[in-house]
């Protein structure tokens, strides 16, 4: 039977909630709550990058194949994807303080065990459960900070809350890189217990817990085995295209299963009298291209950036400590433009600041398009700073565009839907770039090799060849005269570099796409009748 109130309400436009109580000593302030959660949220998005560092040595300590090693990342963020909506509907139901401290202790103690596993397959059994506590914990920080910060200064507090993603994000690399090579690797998931131990002291004495009157109060199980099982298949079908190959029968049986979820989940959700994800929420204009948005950005950002760390470490023959330490220009263009981009969104409102945001990745992009295996470094830190200044606005933006228009009862599945919304993006980002990329490794290895006159290869010898130039990498068989191994090298790092140009442009294109997504943003309710209030 269709539940016409709650359609109702979820059509309405967020009401604004009541302004948050002022906080009586250390418990509730809006500032240390920040402080707290950022540690929690710290932990989640370091794990994205810093664990590719460590796969190399797991692998050769753990005797584990490529394909073990890739089910490290995969399990993870295969995970976090599909439990994050769940996730925050629980936040929303039993609280966010108890969400959060629960998903930073399963965090930590999840990180513990795969320090302490002596096979790899314990090591991505623990990395799954790592992905689901960091869904329970990830969109629980945002409800929180959307209940305790006024609504004047929310764009700042989630311009923070984004520096601290971007800066983990993009300095896992160099952290990951200074433990395996000076510590071990289990010291990459070790470093986590002390860090989730501080996240939950603080945690304990600082969160305030916050339940919104209309909080669900009834679960819909089967609205959430729709939508898992729709996101599993979704996220699924794009890790393993690369290997089954886009054409294969077993990629698009996925996406048609997920597809499938898809309608059968909304069809539910019109039927269902609490539903997960009210979809009239979706009737929000500014909400839905938020959402859109997010995965655009994703896409571009998360696609192209994969490429670099090859071009970096494989082209360029870094180190990579030092690979890491040349994004450092996109890391603190993040650190710098994130809390200003909150200012100017509290400002002026998302729609400038987020078209200009996709612009400048759009030009970024383009410039990494240009990229050569000769560039200097300082080419280089251009592109790299000026992706990082387009990111940082839309990071804040849309995330406040998404959480901020959505009632208060439902901010958990909000901050779900942000968070989805940028790993399926970035999933899909990897897939299709990387599907351009291999696409056009095989349409010109072949004619480069020829034209370099190397000896020629069989069909078989070619296409073990084309896997590792996608990475950069010169398939150079052992013994050969160094002549040849130069030559050989030089067509894998041209080939390689034609690849990552299409891929880049690309994504160039996707961010234009974004940049008029934008436009059909604006700030939560909220925000608008704050800022009305201070022009009084």
């Amino acid at each position: 039977m269709t539940s016409q109130t709650t359609v109702d309400k979820a059509d309405r436009a967020p009401e604004p909630g009541p302004a948050p109580a002022p906080a009586k000593g250390l418990r509730g302030h809006p500032w240390l709550t920040l402080f707290s959660v950022a540690i929690g949220v710290m932990m989640v998005a370091l794990d994205g990058t810093i664990v590719a560092i460590a796969n190399p040595a797991i692998q050769k300590d753990l005797g584990a194949s490529f394909a073990d090693v890739q089910w490290i990342t995969n399990g993870y963020f295969l995970a976090l994807a599909v439990a994050l909506i769940t996730a925050g509907k629980l936040g929303d139901r039993f609280g966010h303080r108890q969400t959060f401290l629960i998903g930073v202790v399963g965090f930590a103690a999840a990180s513990g065990a795969i320090g302490l596993s002596d096979s790899i397959t314990f090591v991505i059994t623990f990395r799954v459960f790592q992905g689901l506590f960091g869904a329970l914990l990830m969109p629980a920080a945002l409800g929180l900070l959307r209940a305790t910060f006024p609504a004047e200064k929310l764009n700042m507090a989630i311009g923070i809350w984004g520096m601290v993603i971007g800066a983990s994000t993009a300095g896992g690399p160099i952290l990951g890189g200074v433990l395996v090579e000076h510590i071990s690797w289990q010291s990459v998931f070790f470093i986590n217990v002390p860090v989730g131990v501080i996240a939950l002291v603080f945690g304990l004495f600082i969160l305030l817990d916050h339940r919104a009157e209309k909080a669900p109060r009834s679960f819909d199980i089967l609205g959430i085995v729709l939508l898992s099982g729709a996101m599993f298949c979704l996220v699924w079908a794009l890790i393993k295209a690369p290997a089954w190959g886009w054409g294969d029968g077993l990629t698009w049986a996925f996406i048609a299963a997920s597809v499938l979820c898809f309608a059968l989940f909304a069809l539910w959700e019109t039927r269902v009298a609490e539903p997960l994800i009210p979809l009239a929420l979706f009737r929000s204009v500014p909400l839905s291209a938020g959402v859109v948005l997010m995965v655009l950005m994703a896409i571009a950002f998360m696609g192209g950036l994969f490429f670099v760390t090859f071009y970096l470490q494989n082209v360029h023959g870094m180190s990579p400590i030092d690979s890491g330490l040349h994004l450092l220009p996109l890391t603190g263009m993040m650190i710098v433009a994130s809390p200003l981009a909150g200012a100017m969104i509290t400002k002026v409102g998302p729609r400038i600041p987020l078209a200009g945001g996709m612009a400048c990745t759009a030009i970024a992009m383009y410039g990494m398009s240009t990229l050569e295996a000769g560039t200097g470094s300082g080419i280089m830190s251009v592109w790299f700073a000026l992706l990082g200044l387009g990111l940082a606005p839309v990071m804040v933006g849309a995330t406040e565009v998404i959480v901020g228009n959505a009632p208060m009862e439902l901010s958990g599945v909000a901050g779900g839907l942000q968070q989805a919304a940028m790993q399926i993006g970035g999933s899909l980002g990897t897939a299709v770039l990387g599907a351009v990329m291999a696409s056009k490794v095989d349409n010109d290895l072949a004619g480069n090799w020829a034209d370099a006159k190397l000896p020629p290869l069989t069909p078989g010898q070619m296409d073990q060849a084309s896997e590792a130039v996608q990475v950069g990498v010169g398939p150079v068989p052992p013994g050969t005269p160094a002549g040849i191994a130069a030559k050989i090298s030089d067509v894998a790092h041209d080939t390689f570099i034609s690849g990552m140009s299409l891929a880049c442009l690309v994504a160039a294109g996707v961010a234009v796409v974004a940049v008029f997504v934008a436009f059909l943003t604006k700030r939560g309710d909220n925000a608008e009748a704050a800022a009305g209030a201070a022009h009084i």
